[in-house]
């Protein structure tokens, strides 16, 4: 597709989430924004509670909109007792809406070089115009650290793709594969650019996501590796709940994959905090969008008894780090969690 070098063939490859970061990315909301309508009062202490919770292990950046803007910003994290300007640092790189999953840079690396590629992004399909801030955001990072940035042409949302570190990425037909991302790509085409830009060899594809998700089904909501050969996936047990069928559809596909080796993946099944809503809209609550951590996996807590489930299903899984559930419910009525809101920035080693 390109005479240029593709990151796979210089080495590159996206560490897992698990790999040791250097730094996660936040982008801070705004009461602008459109993302909390009539419920902003409590997220900008979700986020900074959520910062220094995460400045315990490792830097956090993030992103700031305006002069104004950073004068709040500093203002919630005193108030939280933060570590600003040490282990926490503002940049000003403005983005209209705060889901840095999606907008923020990737990482990828090889044995010498860090370097970020920088898909391109329309907001979910072009669902949220304008997203063209949000979209530069990428090439701000890049220019912060002098790293190589690597663009290529094709619309993704890194709460789209989930991968294990060892070359299989795993995403959903009904968001990789929506003609409101790429129209003028087939499957073919979209594999080849993963391959090309992530380093992976295998893919695989689920189906549709949780209702409720306005990304049109990222992987995030449903499945997740937690180590190179264990997946996560939420199952709901109320056959009377829409998401019963569709999630036992992804794992009737899950149970039928075979990694690379030809040897079938562990599979773990994590509940669901069942029918949550806000003003008659069901809300895409799932405990698989915990966010990993060097010392803390971040899980969205629903004040819902499965959250203990979720918790100790979770801290089995993950020896080695603290739990921790953080309220989503203000968080949740954005439609999305801690993983929608964080972006690792990996360690070159």
């Amino acid at each position: 597709m390109s005479a240029t070098p593709t990151p796979a063939s210089l080495g590159f490859r996206m560490p897992a989430e698990w790999a040791r970061h250097d730094a996660t990315w936040l982008t801070w909301p705004r009461p602008e924004g459109i993302s909390f309508p009539d419920a902003f009062e409590t997220i900008p202490a979700l986020w900074a509670g959520l910062a220094k919770l995460l400045a315990e292990g490792e830097e956090v950046h993030i992103n700031v909109f305006s002069p104004e803007h950073e004068k709040d910003i500093r203002a919630a994290l005193k108030k939280a007792d933060a570590p600003l300007d040490t282990r926490i640092h503002l940049h000003p790189f403005p983005a209209y809406e705060p889901w840095c999953r999606d907008h923020g840079p990737i990482f990828v690396r090889n044995a010498r070089e860090m370097a970020i590629v920088d898909w391109r992004y329309n907001a979910w399909g072009g669902k949220y115009p304008p997203c063209d801030l949000d979209d530069d955001v990428p090439q701000h990072v890049a220019k912060l650290f002098g790293m190589r940035l690597f663009s290529p042409p094709m619309i993704l949302e890194g709460g789209s793709i989930e991968v294990n570190g060892e070359g299989t990425l795993l995403t959903t037909e009904a968001c990789l594969l929506n003609k409101n991302r790429n129209p003028n790509l087939t499957q073919k085409e979209i594999e080849t650019y993963l391959r090309d830009y992530l380093g992976v060899e295998q893919i695989l594809w689920l189906g549709e996501g949780i209702v409720g998700d306005d990304t049109d089904g990222h992987i995030d909501d449903l499945t997740r590796f937690v180590d190179a050969n264990t997946l996560v996936t939420i199952v709901e047990e109320d056959p009377t709940d829409e998401n019963y069928a569709l999630l036992r559809e992804n794992s009737r596909r899950l149970a039928s994959m075979r990694n690379p080796q030809g040897q079938p993946w562990r599979i773990v099944d994590l509940p669901t905090p069942g029918y949550i809503e806000k003003d008659g809209q069901r809300l895409p609550a799932s405990y698989a969008n915990f966010y990993i951590a060097n010392e803390v996996v971040v899980m969205p807590g629903f004040d819902h008894p499965n959250d203990t489930r979720a918790r100790d299903v979770l801290q089995q899984l993950f020896p080695t780090r603290r739990v921790v559930p953080w309220p989503a419910l203000d968080l949740i009525w954005g439609l999305g969690a801690f993983h929608c809101i964080t972006q690792q920035q990996p360690g070159l080693k």
